[in-house]
């Protein structure tokens, strides 16, 4: 698991970086000026995503959170909701730079997909800390 961990954080990392070239690539070529939602997938990758996963391979070992059931739920909640949020900020993003005026219901959609993906970042964080808390409860015992 210790592996799985790494590579999920390592996954992060890679996505941060091409998230990043992306941004500043396709802002230059499309000569957008301004602040658009493509500006903020490469630090949530960064953070949530690569640094969140690192800080969790410290604790791994010590608190046996393989052990966890809260903890698997965690990773397949958080695992589909950070992604899931990062595609919403690269559609909002391009119909920004691209200056894509969409309708009401496409772009009510957007606002509504990315808020699912938020909650379940949420519900992973809720579930990570629910996890933390039995492990480090059973450590003290």
């Amino acid at each position: 698991m210790m592996k799985k961990l790494w590579k999920i954080s390592f996954l992060y990392f890679i996505l941060a970086i091409v998230c990043g070239v992306f941004y500043r690539e396709f802002t230059k070529y499309m000569a957008f000026e301004g602040r658009t939602a493509l500006a903020f997938a490469h630090g949530h990758l960064l953070a949530l995503g690569c640094f969140l996963f690192l800080l969790l391979m410290l604790f791994y070992r010590s608190l046996k959170l393989n052990e966890s059931r809260k903890f698997k739920v965690f990773l397949v909640l958080y695992n589909i909701g950070l992604p899931l949020t990062v595609v919403m900020m690269f559609v909002r993003g391009a119909v920004q730079v691209l200056e894509i005026q969409p309708g009401a219901g496409a772009n009510g959609a957007i606002s509504g997909v990315a808020g699912i993906a938020h909650i379940l970042v949420t519900a992973g964080f809720v579930t990570l800390f629910l996890a933390l808390k039995e492990r480090i409860e059973l450590e003290e015992r």
